[in-house]
C-alpha cells in the first residue's frame, strides 16, 4: 500500500519526484508513474471489482544500462513498496 503521500500525487507530481534522482527516459517514467497512480486507484474499488481490473503488471524492457532497474527502485522507495530483484 503506498504512503498517504504518494496516494495524493498525480503522475506528474510522482515523475517529478523521479527525475529527482533518475535523468532521461522521461516516457518511462511517466508511464511508471501512471501505473503507480492506477493500482492505487485500483485498490480503492470494492474487492469484487479488483480483479476484473487490467493490467496488474509491469514489464520493463530494453537494453542493459538505460536504468530499468533504478526506475523500479525508486518507485518502489517512493510507493514504500518492497523491491525484489530477480
Amino acid at each position: 500500500m503506498p504512503n498517504p503521500d504518494t496516494a495524493t500525487m498525480t503522475p506528474r507530481e510522482i515523475v517529478q519526484e523521479l527525475d529527482r534522482h533518475i535523468v532521461g527516459q522521461h516516457d518511462a517514467k511517466r508511464a511508471v508513474a501512471i501505473a503507480l497512480r492506477n493500482r492505487w486507484r485500483r485498490m480503492q474499488l470494492p474487492e469484487e471489482l479488483r480483479n476484473e481490473v487490467m493490467p496488474k503488471n509491469i514489464l520493463m524492457i530494453g537494453p542493459t544500462g538505460v536504468g530499468k532497474t533504478e526506475i523500479a527502485r525508486r518507485l518502489a522507495t517512493l510507493a514504500n513498496a518492497p523491491f525484489v530483484k530477480v
